[in-house]
Order: C-alpha cells, then sequence, then structure tokens
C-alpha cells in the first residue's frame, strides 16, 4: 500500500496515525490528512507527524490506496459526496465513524472493499479494543493489512458488521463506564477520609492490577473474585450490598441500552 488518505481530522483520526507512523507500518510521507475547515489543525498533525496534508487539488485522493472516513457522522453525507467522484475504482475505504453501515458507504462510494470499524478513544495510547466488520469486495490481502493497521493502536477482533452494535456499547463505549466507575470509588474514599491524590493512585493501581491478572492468568474472573473474598471478610461484605443494589443487572442493562442506542444512530442514515 503506497498512500492513505484520513478524511478528519479528529482525535480518532490522529490516534490511528500516531500508531501507523510509531509503528512503520507506513511512512509517514505515504499518510495524507484533510478535514473540512480547520487549517491549524492540519499543521498540527503534519509537524507532530510528518504527515503530508491533501493539497487543494485533492491529488492525494485521486491516487490513494485507502480512504479512512473520520469525520463526525453528521458530516459524513456531505464528505462523501465531495470524494466519491475523486477516487478510482481499486480505492479501499475504511471507516472509523459510529453508525454508518456498510450499506450506507457502498451507496454514497459505490461498489469497493470497506471496512466498518469500531475503536475506543484508548487509541490514543495505543490500547484500543477494536471491532471490525468487512464487506464482501475485501480479500486476503487487504483485510490483513487492515488488521495490521487497527492493530498498531490496540487488540483487533473481526466481527460481522451486526454485532459492531454490541462492540459499540462493550468497548467502544467501555472506557467511559470504567471512568465512571473510577469516579464513583474516588468519592467514596474520600468521603471515607482519604485524600483525591493518595484514592486516585490507589484506584488506578488497582483497576491496572486487577486487568492485568485477568490477562496474564488468563483466569475466570468469577474465580478471581473469590479468590480475593474471605468468608465473612470486608470483601465479601461490599460484593453483598453491590448485589443487593443489583449491580449485574445495572450492567447489563447498561450495555443493553448503548447497543439500542447504537442500532437506533445506524437507522438515521
Amino acid at each position: 500500500m503506497n498512500s492513505i488518505v484520513f478524511v478528519g481530522a479528529g482525535s480518532m483520526a490522529e490516534a490511528i496515525v500516531a500508531g501507523i507512523v510509531k509503528h512503520d507500518v507506513m511512512k509517514a510521507e505515504q499518510v495524507y490528512v484533510m478535514n473540512k475547515s480547520d487549517d491549524d489543525r492540519l499543521k498540527e498533525m503534519k509537524e507532530k507527524y510528518g504527515v503530508a496534508i491533501v493539497c487543494p487539488e485533492r491529488r492525494a485522493l485521486k491516487e490513494a490506496d485507502m480512504i479512512v472516513l473520520a469525520t463526525k457522522p453528521k458530516d459524513i453525507q456531505q464528505a462523501m459526496l465531495e470524494i466519491a467522484p475523486l477516487l478510482h475504482d481499486g480505492t479501499a475505504v475504511l471507516s472509523v465513524i459510529a453508525g454508518v453501515s456498510i450499506d450506507t458507504m457502498e451507496n454514497g462510494l459505490g461498489s469497493r472493499p470497506i471496512a466498518r470499524s469500531m475503536p475506543n478513544t484508548s487509541a490514543t495510547i495505543g490500547k484500543s479494543a477494536s471491532g471490525v466488520a468487512f464487506n464482501r469486495f475485501v480479500d486476503d490481502t487487504l483485510r490483513t493489512h487492515i488488521l495490521h493497521l487497527l492493530g498498531s493502536i490496540g487488540i483487533v477482533k473481526e466481527v460481522e458488521e451486526d454485532e459492531l452494535h454490541a462492540v459499540t456499547a462493550l468497548s467502544g463505549s467501555g472506557p467511559a463506564y470504567i471512568y465512571y466507575m473510577v469516579e464513583a470509588l474516588e468519592e467514596a474514599a474520600m468521603a471515607n477520609g482519604l485524600s483525591k491524590e493518595v484514592a486516585r493512585e490507589l484506584i488506578v493501581q488497582t483497576v491496572e492490577g486487577a486487568a492485568a491478572m485477568l490477562k496474564q492468568t488468563g483466569g475466570e474472573p468469577a474465580v478471581l473474585r473469590k479468590n480475593v473474598t474471605s468468608p465473612g471478610g470486608t470483601t465479601e461484605a461490599g460484593l453483598r450490598t453491590l448485589e443487593e443494589r443489583m449491580f449485574k443487572e445495572a450492567v447489563a442493562a447498561c450495555i443493553s441500552r448503548a447497543e439500542a442506542r447504537s442500532r437506533e444512530l445506524g437507522a438515521m442514515f
């Protein structure tokens, strides 16, 4: 692959650009960025990563091997109208826009290889958990390249397109759920006498340690939980309160509502 053009220069586009350049998936000079109006943003990305800016003639679009759609959802229809006439038949498309279906992109950009992905904001530090789905025109070589590209910002799992709604609800929105839990733990710790600074460090290390235990030991969450829970101890008392407050039911409702909202947003296009 000789060149890739990012249509949109927001935080997700920057995260992927950073991953591509850092992990040498492509050379910086092979990566182009464009957006609707913010020239200062384009200059910032050029200075930070060494990437190229799409010139007014949009020659890069005409010669691109791949387009990464990274606009806001409300801007996608206009963006496709503008770029569709400039793309050659072999140009592949990777979308990281929530809710925009492969059918919508095929209608706007024609029958071509299209991948639809849902990374999350942890892509900024190379820790995204992404899902990706492909249309029928994506061959094995392109599939491998896209998986490698998305792998440069974290882990990536191939799923059916309809499953991306669940991916969006789980890992796409997931960081917000974790941050919300940390907020709650921090407020509770402060209410029980700890300073915010001490509470924050203890909470972050606890979350990081628990995640590492899951990843490195491969243990089942229920088993690891039981290993921490002594009969009649503090952990058991806390967990019993979570059960009484229907913690699992609240989490299940959270994921179900987010998944339903993803479908609602997708139906708008």
